[in-house]
């Protein structure tokens, strides 16, 4: 962690002058700074012993043995200095210790993670920590966690309130910051201008870099989240884009039944359907009638916007959470058009996609077997009476398992014990305590589970053959680093995350019946397994597959369209 209570108390009293407060005698220990250096102690600090990831990336990505290097890391230093301390330097002298508090907790929480995980903190990824649950929370808590709000959160904030700022006139702070701010302003400058190329390639080429920079980084996508909230807040009513449906006449009468299986943090890479070395789909494998699409990519690479990505008529480029909040989803255009439609949650919830459907979201307290942590249930516990549901179905249906797969960093508790095949498994959240291989390890069986469970659902959906027409489609919301380049987890800014995090598994398995009621030519659709997809296409797809003809339906995105008979008859529907 690299500091401890010396550690800081010496930092403090060296960037102070002491002064005993009158009548506590020599047992007093008061700090009697300007506010000026006050507001420069705290970014002094923040550099030198929270910022150890944004200081080995620059310097693996920018150093060099030479005057011009040395004078590189010399001015960045300073420029990230003043970035820091302009958190601290237009506050009053009232707010300046109770803000620095608060950001020497946040601060202590980013260098944990960014420590441990080689992960930063955005707008994305705050959004994603707000929309999780408290099991999820649980499952990061640990005594390096401890460790680091102690040492690095809590002790410097109590040290803060030791410190008695001297009172002073609104002239004489407004003279001292303003000469500050012109100074530090005129040095970055002349820095930016004398390493104009150096700074050239920092910021265009290492722009992932700056998002490890601590607090400031954070700060500034809590700043861009609030503003995104307060931007959905303002939409208004849920304004329905499906506009006049449409839907082809019914074939045999017998129901379809969709079971539409979101994975959780599952990457492709890791899938033995899709080339991996290791025989981590062992059922799957052996399905001859399984369509594997090997070059899928995902919208987001976080829960909180890959999964109404997934639902929402926008596709990725043109996706915002905002603005898919305000507008009707997939699963409201199937109720529209008369299916039955339900959400099955094993993960921390649907992120506002299933607010307008039945949904079950499992209790963890109800099943010792299945849910032996307490946490989370293993997904096999949405499977638990799902048969007695084929046989009492009536109508055409659509099923959504939300999963928890394979999230991390608890890998190991995703799975049941005969399912640890690969080993020796990492079975703690503290990924640094655990070798790479054991890592992987323990994520490997978490996909054969998966494997497992997706191979029961199909089986049920063929034992009900002679009921139903079944289909089942399964991708994943995004995948995963496993310390590749020393990153752990997701959510990295899409333009900087490896391909790891953003290539994920889709796959589909279609009946014999549902295919001859639409006319399914199953050669078509295997020569097209091969081309580019993502979650683009499952908006479309699904409602391809149930012939629901939409204003914002795109024949293009629909993956089976080009595959699926053309001359139905259409049934036009309010």
């Amino acid at each position: 962690m690299g500091a401890g209570p010396r550690g800081l108390e010496t930092a403090a009293v060296f960037m102070n002058r002491s002064s005993p407060s009158p009548g506590k005698g020599a047992r007093a220990w008061r700090q009697r700074p300007s506010e000026l250096v006050f507001i420069l102690a705290a970014p002094l600090l923040w550099l030198a012993l929270y910022n150890v990831h944004f200081w080995r990336e620059t310097a693996s990505a920018m150093w060099q043995p030479s005057f011009n290097g040395v004078l590189f890391m010399g001015s960045l230093f300073v420029l990230a200095l003043f970035v820091q301390a302009l958190l601290l330097l237009f506050l009053p002298r009232v707010l300046l210790r109770s803000v620095a508090s608060v950001l020497f907790i946040v601060a202590a929480l980013v260098a944990y993670f960014s420590d441990t995980y080689g992960v930063f903190v955005d707008k994305d990824m705050l959004r994603n920590v707000f929309a999780t649950d408290t099991a999820e929370v649980a499952g990061l808590v640990n005594l390096r966690l401890a460790g680091y709000l102690l040492l690095l959160g809590a002790l410097p904030s109590v040290l803060l309130w030791r410190v008695d700022l001297p009172r002073i006139g609104f002239r004489q702070r407004l003279k001292e910051r303003s000469a500050f701010i012109g100074i530090a302003l005129a040095v970055c400058v002349v820095s930016l201008f004398a390493l104009s190329a150096s700074y050239a390639s920092f910021f265009r080429e290492h722009k992932s870099t700056r998002y490890f920079l601590n607090p400031a980084s954070a700060v500034y996508g809590a700043f861009n989240l609030l503003a995104s909230q307060q931007a959905e807040a303002h939409h208004g009513a849920v304004v329905d884009i499906g506009g006049q449906l449409t839907r082809a006449a019914a074939g045999d009468g017998k129901p379809v039944v969709l079971f539409l299986v979101i994975g959780e943090t599952a990457r492709a890479s890791n899938f033995k359907l899709a080339g991996y070395a290791r025989d981590t789909t062992p059922q799957l494998s052996q399905l001859h009638d399984l369509l594997y699409f090997p070059n899928t990519t995902s919208c987001g690479t976080a829960t909180a916007t890959s999964l109404p990505c997934i639902f929402s008529h926008l596709g990725r480029k043109d996706f915002d959470v905002a603005t898919a909040g305000s507008t009707t989803n997939l699963l409201d255009i199937l109720v529209r058009a008369g299916l039955d439609v339900q959400w099955r949650d094993n993960n921390s919830g649907c992120k506002g996609v299933c607010a307008r459907v039945p949904a079950v979201v499992y209790s963890p307290k109800d099943d010792a077997q299945l849910c032996p942590t307490g946490t989370y249930c293993y997904d096999e516990k949405m499977l638990v009476g799902l048969q007695d549901t084929l046989r009492q179905i009536q109508h055409d249906t659509v099923i959504v398992f939300h999963q928890i797969g394979s999230h991390g960093p608890a890998y190991a508790q995703r799975y049941p014990p005969q399912f640890e095949v690969f080993k020796p498994a990492c079975h703690t959240s503290q990924l640094d305590q655990c070798t790479r291989e054991e890592v992987r390890n323990a994520y490997d069986n978490t996909i054969r589970y998966t494997d497992y469970n997706l191979a029961r659902q199909i089986e049920l959906l063929r034992a009900a053959e002679d009921r139903i027409d079944g289909v089942l489609m399964y991708v994943s919301d995004h995948g995963e680093s496993l310390g590749e380049n020393g990153v752990y987890l997701h959510g990295m800014p899409y333009a900087l995350a490896p391909a790891d995090q953003k290539h994920v598994p889709l796959m589909v398995w279609t009946s014999p019946g549902y295919e001859q009621r639409v006319r399914m030519n199953r050669g078509c659709l295997q020569g097209r397994t091969a081309g580019a997809s993502s979650h683009d296409n499952i908006f479309h797809t699904v409602l391809g597959m149930f012939e629901i003809g939409s204003a914002v339906y795109q024949e293009p995105l629909d993956m089976f369209a080009a595959c699926r008979r053309k001359d139905a008859p259409q049934l036009v529907m309010r």
